[in-house]
């Protein structure tokens, strides 16, 4: 229960980062680094990052952006499969 609810809190972030990185770029003031948007996803926010991406229409075509996301969502799923395993 304790880590489902993390993984929700930080998919939330994760998802309300996207979005206010995206009104941030649209009103000229300063952004959130995309180390920080890989940052949540990396911490586990990997489909609030996508649903974001998705829902605002941001940083859909930045490379190397959608690669290291991507890359991070693959090496999310290994663990996942290895701890399934063993």
């Amino acid at each position: 229960m304790v880590i489902a609810t993390a993984l929700l809190l930080t998919n939330l972030i994760a998802f309300a980062a996207f979005g206010i990185d995206k009104r941030r770029a649209r009103s000229g003031m300063r952004r959130l680094s995309e180390r920080t948007l890989l940052s949540w996803a990396l911490a586990g926010g990997t489909a609030g990052a996508f649903l974001g991406r998705h829902i605002f229409r941001h940083k859909t075509r930045k490379q190397p952006f959608s690669t290291l996301l991507w890359l991070i969502t693959m090496m999310q799923g290994l663990a996942i499969a290895m701890w399934a395993t063993f």
